[in-house]
């Protein structure tokens, strides 16, 4: 046993792991760590660097070599555009049935993969599959629990409720390569929400995940200067519904409620940060 898992070899899923990459050297190992120790191992990761201006790229070729010939790809942009665009050309590059999305700074819990992808197996109709982030102590209990099949439920997420509230993090997604939509290009905030909404109003399934299986080590508000990003993510989210709506997929009047909504959401948001930072 080391760290508490198995040494032997596991078998390999059909997923291919994007990764995009922005100036992350302090980061990108614990999350590659945490795909090659899982218990069903991806057949392939793909980095793909956003434009990093210090030597992240070189890096990443680093990193590749330090694990099998050919599992880790590295990719780059020209110019950077944001992650949404680096997980479209990983995207692009993969090979695999599914795609599943991990950011730099975060992790995986050891059975993730196994679970997702051996449910996505059993389960066709289904598109996507992830859950909300964890965030978490890497000490937590939750690291170390290991879960059996049985232990995960999954709950189809309906438009109705998407369309009200993000039920899916970014790096707990595994979807189905053949896909042909794609991440909003060059959009910096709520890109992937857009996605999961086109999807879900498109008619596609997209379930949801009960276990923590996605771990985000720092916090999603008002940390690492996220909450000076509040206003643009708030925009970002506000641009999802006038995106679907000038898809058809939803109408006028459901458009300005969703947008109505979400600005009070905002609002309390907001003031939550701001209280809980204490007297400035």
């Amino acid at each position: 046993m080391a760290n508490g898992y198995s040494d032997q070899e596991p078998s390999v899923a059909r997923v291919s792991v994007v990764i995009p990459c922005y100036c992350c050297k302090s980061t990108i190992r614990r999350a590659l760590e945490s795909v090659y120790l899982q218990s069903l191992r991806p057949a392939e990761v793909i980095l793909i660097d956003d434009s990093s201006p210090d030597d992240t790229l070189s890096f990443l070729y680093e990193l590749a070599a330090e694990y099998s010939k050919g599992w880790i790809k590295v990719g780059s942009l020209a110019v950077n555009s944001g992650p949404g665009t680096a997980r479209n050309k990983g995207w692009d590059m993969a090979t695999q049935r599914y795609v599943a999305f991990l950011d730099s700074d975060d992790s995986w819990h050891h059975n993730k993969i196994e679970l997702q992808y051996d449910w996505m197996e059993r389960n066709p109709e289904a598109v996507l599959t992830g859950q909300k982030g964890l965030m978490i102590d890497v000490a937590s209990s939750e690291v170390r629990t290991l879960y059996g099949h049985g232990d995960v439920k999954f709950t189809e997420v309906i438009k109705k409720r998407l369309l009200i509230s993000n039920h899916f993090s970014t790096p707990s997604i595994m979807l189905r390569r053949e896909l042909t939509f794609r991440f909003p290009e060059s959009k910096r905030f709520c890109e992937d929400y857009e996605l999961w909404c086109e999807l879900c109003c498109s008619g596609l399934k997209c379930y949801s995940m009960d276990q923590p299986l996605t771990f985000c080590h720092k916090p999603l508000y008002g940390a690492a200067g996220l909450s000076s990003h509040l206003w643009k993510m708030e925009k970002g989210e506000l641009g999802v519904y006038s995106a679907m709506r000038e898809k058809r997929k939803i109408g006028r009047v459901h458009s300005c409620a969703l947008k109505a909504w979400s600005l009070v959401r905002y609002v309390r948001r907001a003031l939550k940060i701001r209280y809980s930072s204490g007297p400035q």
